[in-house]
């Protein structure tokens, strides 16, 4: 009761932090510097968008971890039904106390790691087991930490809790268990024993979710982290109880599998039984996202050339998180519908037109300063340009056809990429790019057909020979039946009976002569009728009214993103007011303000010293700059309790920038200190 009291309290104060920062969203955006009159809708849409986004791709990451959960599950079903029957190798494997483990190696993307962990503690609850237990190195610092985390976790209460977080948490009755493997196999016993005890209906009812005499499951999240004295003490004394309960083991594991080895000796990993399970590859899981999320129709927002590759190359250089490429996505979709006035449009068609039917004049005005739109006045006859500069609700009837188009354009353009990717990723070297995402960025940025690149894929594709040009032919009328854009039925139509005419080529004349065989450009002219498949490739830039779903300000994604801690704690020290926007600390440059944190002065008065630093002179330089107050004398304000007061304030400040890297003690004269950077940033 007390642990349901205490999770529903969590829940309300949680409930509460998520209001209370939508309202403040909802002011930031109302503030914003640009029109607020549809604020609060341009709020409600990016809410909506987000919202979907999210689901989807907590789905795609259901979907793609479904395998490897599967495969865990079947491992453990054996695992668990061998001991259940008695199995001649079981109890073999009882007699050398082995221990069933799953090594699950999931690359190097650590900041992902969290969220597949979480998955695979809620399907193991809600299918395997519930006892499941998920460990982290940094909780774990010795054999007595780990046990009562285990324990705690299994029997749902706090274990031999601190002192400091006595006096932090409510104050609630809780069990006092004494943290070892003999008392977690007798309470294993008594639970299971209890269970056994319960009503057919009952046991019917928890048996369709859970296992007969469950397994207890002890995740290890990090095990490269774990000390090496850790995991053996816990291995020894886990296998000593085994035949008393059942116990599997998983091992979260970034690097390689032999990690195992190397942390454990001979002795201790002979205790293991190993089985080896690989997630799905960090930049599959990328390629699979940006397929679901930015290569379809069903999400209006777009991410511009420059932005995607902004996010693309922080997970390629950085981290290899998915995460936290959905989390710049998700920073992009904020920026775009706080920055854009018009993104009050970046909404699914229907509900664009009708939103185009109620804006307002300035709105209308915000439409005829897009770069865009501009350049679409200019290529109309000079009736309609006047028409379109003065008249609103002609404007509007053009905007909701341009908005049609836009539609359509993505339509086609996503459909034509996939084929050009078909042909492309068979071509030695990859010259427009192994992944899809690489051809989406070179289109996106400029015309591609114009590029020598392009050039050198349309000289590998003449060399194509009848099995791989039929193939790949074929794959393309598949994703042209499969588009919804209405005039590829003709294009599908004049493959087949392309590929009708290919299949009857004798394979010798076709050996012999396969350098006449029509090139790419060639085909795309004579059984691509509508336009050229360039106008379907057309960089988005290009479009009229793109800047409405496309997010282009690459700046600013790069300096929330691309962290530079030493430019931002020189900034923050230099000029507080650039972060805390107080006008008390507006100050000239060179000058140093008495009103500036005391970190500031210590540190702008550091910049002006060399290699050594003189405390005594330090602490004057302070104490003349902070009672530098208007009309008064230092000498005259410096008291006894003055003087304390600011060599205290002296004190924290410099152990402060001590802190920070800025100084160090120094051993040749102990009233000085070495500064350690140098050139202001």
């Amino acid at each position: 009761t007390a642990v349901r009291f205490v999770n529903k309290k969590c829940y309300i104060r949680a409930r509460f932090v998520y209001i209370y920062l939508s309202f403040c969203l909802t002011d930031y955006f109302s503030q914003g510097k640009n029109d607020s009159e549809d604020s609060g809708l341009r709020f409600a849409t990016c809410q909506l968008l987000w919202k979907q986004i999210n689901s989807e791709t907590e789905k795609i990451q259901e979907e793609l971890n479904k395998q490897l959960f599967d495969n865990l599950i079947h491992f453990l079903r054996q695992s668990h039904s061998e001991l259940q029957t008695k199995k001649t190798e079981w109890m073999c494997r009882m007699k050398s106390s082995e221990i069933p483990t799953a090594a699950l190696v999931l690359g190097v993307n650590v900041t992902d790691h969290d969220m597949t962990f979480k998955s695979l503690s809620e399907v193991l609850q809600d299918n395997v087991t519930p006892y499941v237990v998920s460990l982290q190195a940094k909780e774990c610092p010795g054999i007595k930490h780990l046990l009562q985390k285990l324990m705690g976790q299994l029997m749902d209460c706090n274990v031999d809790v601190d002192s400091s977080e006595e006096e932090e948490c409510v104050n609630i009755s809780q069990k006092k268990i004494r943290c070892s493997m003999a008392s977690l196999s007798k309470w294993y016993e008594s639970v299971t024993k209890k269970t056994d005890s319960e009503t057919p209906s009952k046991k019917r009812t928890s048996s369709s979710r859970h296992w007969q005499s469950p397994p207890i499951v002890v995740i290890f999240k990090d095990m490269e982290s774990f000390t090496t004295k850790v995991l053996q003490d816990f291995i020894v004394i886990s296998s000593q109880h085994i035949r008393e309960f059942p116990l599997v083991l998983i091992f979260g594991i970034a690097t390689s599998p032999m990690i195992i080895h190397r942390l454990l000796p001979h002795s201790v990993s002979s205790l293991l039984c190993i089985e080896l399970f690989q997630s799905l590859s960090c930049k599959e899981h990328l390629a699979t996202v940006i397929d679901k999320l930015l290569l379809t129709t069903q999400f209006p927002f777009k991410l511009s050339e420059k932005v995607l590759q902004v996010l693309i190359n922080i997970f390629l250089y950085h981290d290899f998180s998915v995460q936290n490429f959905i989390k710049g996505f998700q920073l992009s979709i904020v920026e775009h519908f706080y920055s854009q006035p018009l993104s009050v449009l970046c909404c699914q068609l229907l509900e664009a037109k009708k939103r185009v039917n109620s804006l307002s004049h300035n709105q209308c005005e915000n439409i005829r300063s897009l770069p865009s739109f501009r350049r679409y006045v200019e290529s109309q006859v000079s009736e309609k340009q006047i028409a379109l500069l003065t008249e609103d609700s002609f404007l509007k009837e053009v905007t909701q056809t341009l908005l049609e188009d836009l539609h359509i354009y993505h339509e086609n353009y996503f459909t034509v990429l996939r084929c050009l990717h078909v042909f492309t990723t068979s071509l030695p070297k990859y010259p427009l790019g192994k992944q899809i995402r690489e051809l989406h960025c070179a289109c996106l940025g400029k015309s591609v057909w114009e590029t020598e690149e392009y050039e050198s894929a349309i000289q590998l594709l003449r060399m194509l020979a009848k099995d791989e040009l039929v193939a790949i032919l074929q794959k393309c009328a598949e994703i042209f039946i499969s588009s919804s854009g209405k005039q590829f039925s003709n294009t599908v139509e004049k493959l087949e009976e392309f590929l009708a005419r290919f299949q009857n080529l004798e394979g010798e004349h076709f050996s012999v002569g396969f350098r006449s065989v029509p090139s790419v450009e060639e085909l795309s002219s004579s059984y691509i009728p509508c336009c050229s498949f360039r106008s379907y490739l057309a960089p988005a830039e290009m479009q009229t009214l793109n800047e409405v779903v496309y997010f282009n300000t690459a700046n600013t994604l790069r300096e929330h993103l691309n962290a530079a801690p030493r430019i931002a704690l020189h900034t923050a020290l230099n000029n507080p007011y650039c972060y805390l926007k107080n006008q008390t600390l507006k100050s000239d440059v060179g000058c140093i303000s008495n009103t500036a944190p005391d970190i500031c002065i210590v540190y702008k008065l550091h910049l002006e010293c060399g290699r050594l630093i003189n405390l005594v002179d330090w602490l004057e330089a302070f104490s003349t700059v902070v009672t530098a107050v208007e009309g008064t004398d230092p000498d005259a304000v410096a008291t006894d309790q003055v003087d304390e007061i600011i060599h205290a304030r002296f004190i924290r400040a410099v152990s402060e920038l001590e802190l920070l890297g800025f100084i160090k003690p120094s051993k040749q004269k102990t009233d000085h200190v070495a500064r350690l950077t140098w050139g202001g940033c």
